[in-house]
């Protein structure tokens, strides 16, 4: 299967501009500030002046020196942490003391759970650095990546973020560093989603999921962008009424030049069928609306239907280092609570963090109408984002929970809540705290002909 095939080109009218978009490039002086001043991806080095955010120390690479972990095989996280103490809970009392690190959704939380809903503030912790490889490509792409397509693509090598030092008025350089950071090549994960009504009861469901990421394949980094970013497969286990049904997707890297393409296994029909559309609002499956396929890791897929803004840097209020909530040990019962998850399972930490906004344009349809979401600068990962509807109404508050993943020396997505600020109800997406294994990361087993319509057919037998 040949990867340039499995793109077709969209949006030609549009975007035939994009040829002298955004060009302009890191200055060498800039450049050489990278694992020096800044950290090697384009953080500060540097703490904050009032000592709440500690310097970068970049002291482990990998496992942490006493933590006993098997790489590859789906151990469950173990905290490197674990004796840290809360040095400050953000409760429904004082949040507006605190206000001005808090985003507005975590405000309308504590205005909506204010009996219940904290932020437990942990000391931060900087300590996890990214392999030397990786350092070595994202200060290539500093110096050679470029914007193109309107921000829709852009040039550079594979293995790290294309912009480590983002101009102020380039909101597409904020938002391709989200979607390309370095991050596991292969995955494997058994999931359990848990939609929370308001009262509390708890409709599930779960899925089976895999993927191959071409972008951080270990042949391909330093080499310059494919076409392809990445395949993946998604089964579904639960409800019983959708076991069965599963779906696999071919990820471009530029949605000027190609489209997200999907097929899907129906088991009532035995048959599969391409999508003829796989993103942007569309439910995502055991959620109940309250999750968009564009709104996993809180913004996916192509970006055209919003106008992009950066709204500069914030020091922020967000989850970190979040390992105690992934462990073996939690149960569901404990974790899913009224309204929320348990406080007490989460780790937040002042975080400076990039603030990227998206408002819907005129003449396109979603379901939300703004996007605010919250890039933590270390890693280049949403991690918090408020969503608005289209009369500019906020309506949900999301996290998700990131910890630093062993296998893959890099930064994993764990365990996220989206919460719907209209009914009181939220998603618990991404669990598997009682699953005999986490994740699988980085073992390595996959080739892109698993990821085919004909694969699925055979999956699906």
């Amino acid at each position: 299967m040949q990867i340039n095939r499995l793109v077709t080109p969209i949006m030609t009218a549009l975007l035939l501009s994009g040829s002298g978009f955004a060009l302009a490039k890191a200055s060498p002086e800039d450049i050489a500030k990278l694992g020096n001043e800044l950290t090697c991806t384009g953080a500060i080095a540097a703490g904050n002046a009032d000592g709440t955010i500690p310097p970068f120390s970049g002291k482990w690479l990998g496992t942490p020196p006493g933590i006993e972990y098997t790489p590859n095989v789906g151990q469950h996280p173990i905290d490197p942490y674990q004796d840290d103490k809360p040095r400050l809970v953000i409760s429904g009392a004082n949040w507006q003391e605190h206000k001005e690190n808090l985003t507005v959704g975590q405000q309308a939380m504590f205005e909506r759970f204010p009996d219940t809903f904290e932020i437990p503030v942990y000391a931060g912790r900087r300590d996890f650095r990214y392999p030397d490889v990786v350092c070595d490509v994202v200060k290539r792409n500093a110096a050679d990546s470029e914007l193109t397509d309107e921000g829709f693509g852009f040039t550079g090598y594979m293995g790290g973020v294309p912009f480590p030092i983002p101009e102020a008025d380039q909101p597409m350089q904020i938002l391709a560093n989200h979607n390309f950071p370095f991050r596991a090549f292969t995955y494997q994960t058994d999931r359990d989603v848990a939609d929370v009504s308001s009262t509390g009861k708890i409709s599930w469901g779960a899925q089976k999921n895999q993927g191959l990421s071409l972008v951080n394949h270990p042949d391909y980094i330093g080499q310059p962008m494919l076409d392809i970013m990445a395949y993946g497969i998604t089964a579904t286990t639960k409800p019983i009424r959708s076991k069965g049904s599963a779906t696999v997707s071919i990820e471009p890297v530029n949605f000027a030049q190609g489209k997200r393409l999907a097929w899907n296994y129906n088991p009532g029909t035995r048959r599969v069928r391409q999508l003829p559309e796989y993103g942007f609002d569309t439910p995502l499956a055991s959620t109940a609306g309250k999750l968009t396929l564009d709104s996993d890791r809180l913004m996916n897929g192509s970006p055209e239907r919003y106008t992009w803004h950066s709204l500069g840097k914030k020091e922020i209020y967000i989850p970190a280092n979040a390992y105690k909530v992934h462990g073996s040990d939690v149960k569901y019962d404990e974790l899913l609570q009224t309204g929320h998850a348990n406080p007490d399972f989460m780790r937040y930490e002042l975080r400076r963090v990039w603030v990227l906004e998206g408002r819907l344009k005129d003449d396109y349809r979603h379901k939300y109408g703004r996007r605010t979401m919250y890039i933590d600068e270390d890693t280049w990962h949403g991690v918090v984002s408020d969503f608005y509807d289209t009369r500019d109404e906020l309506v949900q508050h999301a996290y998700i929970n990131y910890y630093y993943a062993y296998d893959m020396q890099a930064w994993q997505a764990g365990s996220s809540f989206y919460h719907d600020l209209t009914s009181g109800g939220y998603v618990g997406y991404n669990l598997f705290q009682e699953k005999s294994k986490g994740p699988i990361l980085n073992a390595g087993n996959m080739t892109k002909d698993m990821y085919t319509p004909a694969a699925l057919r055979r999956l699906s037998h």
